[in-house]
């Protein structure tokens, strides 16, 4: 039996090689590989000794033979072959161990240049994997080292790799190929300038019981298990599985989240705010959120970037919630929470150090990109941006930083009203403008908050009807993007009215 071993990430492959010998295998490898082995002591063969050949071009070609493909890909059941490869003396290849040249962590470094791009273009390796795994039936392919204790073991107690194991190996190889042309093709078209092409690279998650509704199938892919603030790479300790509209909401809950340094809690539903507010700690932040709204929020999901404690458990267990998000959970918190057999209990991670990453919806036929929109994490909003003749003073700025990020994450036509660091009032996803600032007022209203209000925008106001109607019912202070044709008269019914209004200068629809 013979192993032919080649890689770039050598994590445990010493010990896979033992373990190989220990089974009778006579090894095989190439150049760092072979130095790695024979440093350990490991009995091994160079590639030269099975070719007859020399490494050459710098090493760019060693395994391209008919010595080393002709062992791989032959038929132990076809006696042609079998007498193709005596009369050639060839020796069978039963395992190839390989990994390849790492090309995408290469390009990843700063200015990398394309001539060291292009020496880390694997083409012996990727031809081997597809060698051995098309010839699965007979010989097995290893390209990840997480499997070298389920070969050993295989192995080890029965001679060989099952046939079921083979075939996993073989699959899993060719994707490995297929992702590792596609992160080729895509920097070189890009270097090339030719017309870009989107590959998509996603691994099944789940799949779900439903989609948004009974009747539509759905699924959940992961496609970058390294994201913060992200349902993908998520650990969910208690609770029914997560449904499509779950994860949907979640994810909305987690961008609002990833806004706030502070602590904070939002509640949400139907992909919407409909409760969010900073605090001096979880447990303030979470009273804060929950009376800001505490009617919709039944059946909706909360997220925060505090850790759960006994004291916030106690206080939202009461409450029907379908999902709550956090950094962590302590110890008592879960054993509170856990009481409620179906709730979701989410841990996820949370860093300062959030992707530029590309959003991407699906329509029919198509798929729309686009960067995300991170402006408000980044920018704050300051009083150089008034337009009008009064300033803004320090609590007034601090609530349109507030509000403007939650605007942010409202179906347009947006509008909401904060005070001291809460939702007030939220209208969301109406077809104008002043009828989302009618349902922001009224519900802030309803809380008995008439005054000291401060209101943001996620569009322009095209007339000066908003303007009119928020200050006549407790709105001092107005951040919006401006850029309409009407700017002028929203600023003159602004300062008649004297209530301050800043312009960003920046829209952030949502649709």
């Amino acid at each position: 039996m013979r192993a032919l071993i080649s890689v770039s990430d050598k994590t445990n492959v010493d010990q896979f090689a033992k373990g190989l010998i220990e089974c009778g295998y006579e090894i095989i490898a190439t150049g760092g590989t072979r130095k790695l082995f024979l440093e350990k002591g490991i009995p091994v063969l160079n590639i030269e000794d099975i070719t007859g050949f020399p490494e050459i071009c710098d090493g760019r070609v060693k395994t391209l033979h008919p010595k080393v493909h002709g062992a791989l890909l032959a038929k132990r059941d076809s006696l042609e072959h079998m007498k193709e490869l005596a009369e050639n003396h060839i020796e069978l290849i039963d395992l190839v161990c390989v990994n390849l040249y790492p090309f995408e962590k290469t390009i990843q470094k700063e200015n990398v240049s394309l001539d060291l791009a292009i020496e880390n273009i694997d083409i012996g390796g990727p031809s081997m994997l597809r060698s051995a795994s098309k010839n699965y039936n007979h010989v097995t392919v290893v390209c990840d080292c997480k499997d070298y204790d389920k070969v050993l073991h295989e192995i080890k107690t029965t001679g060989n790799t099952s046939f079921e194991t083979r075939f996993k190996l073989a699959a899993k190889a060719f994707t490995h190929t297929a992702e590792y042309d596609i992160c080729i093709a895509t920097y070189l078209r890009r270097m090339a300038g030719l017309n870009e092409k989107l590959f998509l690279k996603a691994d099944l998650i789940q799949e779900l019981r439903y989609g948004e509704n009974p009747h539509q199938s759905a699924k959940f892919y992961a496609m970058d298990l390294s994201e913060n603030y992200s349902l993908a790479n998520a650990r969910q300790l208690h609770g029914k599985e997560l449904s499509y509209n779950n994860i949907q909401d979640a994810n909305a809950a987690l961008q609002i989240v990833s806004e706030f340094k502070e602590p904070f809690v939002v509640g949400l539903k139907h992909m919407n705010p409909c409760g969010a507010a900073i605090g001096n700690d979880i447990v303030d932040a979470w009273n804060k959120a929950y009376q800001a709204d505490s009617v919709s929020i039944f059946g909706g999901i909360v997220a925060t970037n505090q850790i759960i404690t006994k004291e916030a458990a106690l206080l939202m267990k009461p409450i029907f919630l379908e999902v709550i998000l956090a950094p962590s959970f302590d110890k008592e918190a879960l054993e509170v929470l856990e009481k409620k057999k179906n709730i979701r209990l989410i841990e996820f991670n949370i860093d300062d150090n959030l992707k530029h990453e590309t959003h991407m919806v699906a329509v029919r036929g198509g798929l729309l990109t686009q960067t995300a929109d991170d402006y408000t994490t980044t920018k704050d909003i300051i009083k150089e941006m008034t337009v009008t003749n009064q300033y803004p003073n320090q609590q007034q700025l601090n609530d349109m930083n507030f509000g403007w990020k939650i605007a942010k994450h409202v179906k347009s036509n947006a509008i909401v009203v904060v005070k001291d660091g809460v939702t007030c009032g939220i209208g969301a996803g109406q077809m104008n403008r002043i009828g989302s600032a009618h349902l922001a007022i009224e519900q802030a209203h309803s809380l008995g908050i008439k005054e000291g209000l401060v209101l943001a925008s996620d569009g322009f106001f095209p007339f000066d009807d908003t303007v009119k109607y928020v200050s006549e019912n407790g709105v001092n202070a107005i951040v919006q993007p401006g850029g309409s044709v009407n700017d002028a008269l929203s600023i003159k019914a602004a300062n008649d009215a004297d209530v301050v209004m800043l312009m960003t200068g920046m829209r952030h629809f949502k649709h």
